[in-house]
């Protein structure tokens, strides 16, 4: 039996044998340099060993456009205060008069010197990574050695978050063994901590599958050291996700005549749910929590839309009935959307923000949980996001099945491939910002386009001549001159043809992420369905990392498998 099928535990039991060496650390502050100094009010000032490890984190972000933001500045400078010493408090009272140019600049340098080490040097630092990985990053599990997600603490520094986070620029402190609780089975070696120090706490507990964790500073939430996608638990609950999402497949036209009836619910709240859940059906968006203001950036989702979010057009370009959506989702990713609805969820939205401030909530009588409670009513496992899953994996699946041309060469259906992937991008809103080096990496490819196109040319003008002296010599030499020639001559349209078709593929996708839906969306067993059926190696759909994540999909799906 495979790795996938081995035993059945009992329910809630995740594992019967954990074994670790609990987290990596990172390495503690090196000071500066004696001549790499910080300036206050144009004088240099020795700062004390903490404050002046704060200064870095600022001054390493220097070019970045964090430090441009007053929020940011201004939590910076606030936690950067509380740190000092009082004689520094005393002299550090404004961050204008700070000059962090020197301490940027030597980041920068020593930045540019590990990159210009010599391969030997960047050799001996692989191997010493290698080293802490093979000691770090492996557990037992089960009597399976297994691969951990990220074994190392995440160093200090200042915190970013997405968007315009009220938090920017806080200070995000050093994780110690005192901070960490640790999870492993009564029967191990129980990791040591670092010298001089001890864990929080150790646990033996079998119904979670974490190795480690604590609570980071700034939004006092927990924080997880995990196994790697590619370990076995975490494969068995990738391929139980996608087996919840295929469930829905066979009640999701119930589901749908049951909204549809619910939106001429006497109850408001019934038909707020119904449209909710339309949405959600029909545009793949998030179900969207009550969030706590001032504790991240200000970003909905389905459930938490304002009446400020949305525009009605009872006609607009040519169609009937559509709604604009504009307002920030997930980690503050705009969502822009022009969508035309059926009309009795037109009239209910129009009902819906009758008399509203735009400020107020779209759908005020209902919460996720109402949601997700309906949901799980309808169908046992069934949330919001099970729907996005479902509707990305079958959108890939009929895509695939109307673009992959069997006659195409590898090229060709691999951009069909690609194209199959953007809808689903599309569908769920996975954007990214246009690449910084993509109009340069679009020169070199045209102008590789224009080098072949020349060559192409070149290669017919041969062609014509060659043929010519047959015409005229009728000679069998210049006859399989004429067939090289030809052979050539095809080859190069063919190399024309893929670069002309790489060139499309990074036009189309240059705004588009397709990593996400990829990763967390799509049922890997469609993509190596395909790859089977049309004989395409799977490497040229998922890199090595992926294929690691997916080993479950690869062993399992036959050219036959339908989502």
């Amino acid at each position: 039996c495979s790795r996938w099928e081995e035993e059945k535990k009992e329910e809630g039991i995740k594992w019967m044998q954990l074994e670790h060496r609990g987290p990596y650390f990172v390495p503690l502050y090196e000071p500066l340099p004696e001549d790499v100094q910080f300036y206050y009010d144009g004088k240099p000032l020795k700062l004390s060993l903490t404050t002046e490890e704060i200064a870095t984190f600022y001054a390493k972000m220097l070019d970045h456009e964090y430090t441009t933001k007053e929020i940011f500045q201004n939590n910076f400078f606030h936690d950067w205060r509380k740190e000092m010493t009082s004689e520094e408090q005393e002299i550090i009272k404004d961050l204008d008069k700070c000059d962090f140019r020197e301490i940027h600049k030597y980041f920068v340098d020593k930045n540019e010197a590990r990159k210009a080490l010599p391969k030997e040097e960047k050799q001996k630092l692989k191997e010493e990574a290698d080293k802490i990985q093979e000691e770090y990053g492996y557990c037992i599990l089960d009597g399976h050695r297994e691969k951990i997600g990220n074994f190392k603490t995440e160093p200090p520094g200042l915190f970013r978050g997405r968007g315009e986070h009220p938090k920017m620029g806080m200070l995000k402190k050093r994780i110690m063994p005192e901070d960490v609780i640790i999870n492993c089975s009564r029967d191990s070696r129980i990791p040591e901590p670092p010298k001089g120090h001890k864990w929080k706490e150790v646990r033996f507990d079998n119904t979670v599958t974490w190795l480690a964790s604590w609570t980071e500073n700034i939004q006092n939430t927990l924080k997880y050291i995990m196994l790697n996608p590619s370990s076995k638990l975490k494969g068995e609950k990738d391929w139980q996700k996608y087996e919840v999402a295929r469930r829905l497949k066979d009640v999701v036209h119930t589901i749908r005549a049951q909204y549809r009836r619910d939106w001429k619910s006497k109850e408001i709240k019934k038909r707020q749910r119904a449209v909710a859940l339309y949405f959600i059906d029909k545009l793949a968006l998030r179900a969207g929590n009550e969030k706590e203001e001032g504790e991240t950036a200000d970003t909905v989702g389905c459930c938490s839309l304002r009446v400020e979010h949305i525009q009605l057009h009872p006609q607009l370009e040519g169609q009937e009935h559509v709604v604009e959506f504009d307002f920030l989702g997930k980690d503050s990713i705009r969502y822009y959307n022009k969508v035309s609805v059926e009309k009795p969820v037109f009239k209910n939205l129009q009902l819906f923000m009758k008399n509203k401030d735009p400020t107020d909530d779209l759908f005020d009588q209902l919460t996720t949980t109402f949601l997700n409670k309906h949901l799980q009513h309808l169908m046992d496992g069934l949330t919001a996001k099970v729907f996005r899953t479902y509707n990305a994996s079958i959108t890939l699946q009929e895509q695939l099945k109307a673009l992959t041309n069997p006659e195409d060469n590898v090229a060709g259906k691999l951009l069909s491939y690609n194209r199959a992937n953007r809808a689903v991008a599309i569908l769920c809103n996975h954007q990214r910002s246009i690449p910084k080096t993509f109009a340069r990496s679009m020169q070199v490819l045209q102008e590789k386009i224009d080098a072949k196109k020349k060559q192409v040319e070149e290669a017919q003008e041969e062609v014509k001549n060659a043929e010519d002296e047959f015409k005229d010599t009728k000679d069998a030499k210049a006859e399989v001159n004429v067939e090289k020639k030809k052979k050539l001559l095809k080859r190069l349209e063919e190399q024309l043809a893929k670069l002309n078709v790489q060139a499309t593929d990074k036009e189309e996708n240059k705004q588009i992420a397709l990593g996400t839906s990829k990763l967390n969306y799509l049922d890997p067993r469609i993509s190596v369905a395909w790859c089977k059926k049309f004989g395409i190696p799977i490497e040229r759909i998922y890199n090595k990392t992926q294929r690691e994540k997916f080993a479950w999909a690869i062993d399992m799906a036959g050219e036959d498998f339908e989502f």
